[in-house]
Parts: C-alpha cells; structure tokens; sequence
C-alpha cells in the first residue's frame, strides 16, 4: 500500500465501522449520565478514540512478532466482550430500576468502568493489526490515528445524543442504557462466535 487517497479513505472507514460499538456504549454512557460536562465527554470519547487507535497496532505489532499467540488468542474476544458489557449494563439495569430523579451531583460512570468498556469495544479491533499487516510502521501509525480521530468524533456525538435523551427520559434512561449495553454485548458476542 502506497501513500494515496485511497489509504486515507480505508482507514477512514475503518474507524467508522471500529466505533460503531462505542459510538453505542457512548449513547448509553450520555443516557446515563445527562448532566455529563464537555469536558468530561472530552475525556470519554477519548477514552473510545485512545482504545480504538492502539488495539489495531497491536494487532500490527502481533502480526509482526508473535502472530501464533495472537490467533489462540481470537477466538475468546467475543466472550470478553460478552461478559465486560453485560456485567456493566447489568449494574447499569439494576441501578436505574431503583428509580429516582436525575442526579447531577453523582459521578456517572467512573474510571474503572470506562476502561472496562473502552477495552470491551475495542477488543475485536485487534484483527484490524491483519488487515494492516502489509503497511509499514509509519503507514500503520497514521491509520490507527485516523481510527482514534474518527472514532472520538463519533463517540462525542454518541454522548451529546444520549445527553440530550437522556434528559427526556430521567429515570427510564439508565435502565435503558443498561439494557443498550447488554444487547451490544450480546451483538459482538453472536457475530463474533457464529458468524
């Protein structure tokens, strides 16, 4: 693969078709949290965006050096998302069934809680180091930016949709985003095994 339209264009479409889980978990978190400062979805989509970008280059790095391990490795990634997004919007789903008033006060969802679900959407986007593998480390580099550019735009708006939603449905709408995560989790999980 040479440096051309066509490059940027692929990588492009990669971080869209790499974010769209996030994109959904983005909706849930801003669902969840509808007072969520700019800043803090700042932090959230970079969180998506940061995972997004560096997991495909460690698919590169594996494909490179221990690509063995790695294949082993595949076939449990859709049983890791399963149980990460399931587990979070199970508490997500219990939490909102004990209804209540929209609390700006509280912390919505936490550090530890983003990394799980920043792990969980990118997992599958280690086998996006295979379909890179031909490029260079330069070229691999500049689409697994593209990948994290794309998918922070798109997880900020996924949060700015679920914030103005999640206003409107005050205490339905952490039970629904929990419910949203389940089915994501489900979702990578089928198409993953049986697909």
């Amino acid at each position: 693969m040479e440096w051309s339209f066509v490059f940027f264009f692929n990588s492009v479409l990669l971080g869209v078709g790499l974010a769209m889980d996030a994109f959904s978990v983005s909706l849930a978190n801003g669902l969840n949290e509808p007072c969520m400062s700019r800043g803090k979805m700042c932090v959230v989509a970079g969180v998506f965006g940061g995972f997004q970008g560096v997991m495909p280059l460690i698919g590169w790095i594996c494909v490179h050096t221990v690509a063995r391990y790695f294949t082993a490795f595949e076939k449990w990634i859709p049983w890791i998302a399963l149980i990460l997004l399931v587990f979070i919007g199970g508490k997500m789903f219990w939490d909102g069934r004990k209804g209540g008033e929209i609390d700006c006060q509280s912390g919505g969802v936490g550090i530890a809680a983003l990394l799980v679900q920043g792990v969980a959407t990118s997992i599958d986007a280690l086998s996006v180091g295979f379909t890179i593998s031909s490029y260079g480390w330069l070229m691999a580099l500049v689409c697994a930016l593209l990948i994290a550019v794309v998918t922070f735009v798109i997880c900020w708006l996924g949060l700015w949709i679920g914030k103005k939603f999640g206003t409107k449905l005050a205490g339905k709408a952490q039970v629904f985003g929990g419910i949203l995560l389940i089915i994501i989790g489900l979702e990578i999980f089928i198409t993953g095994v049986f697909f």
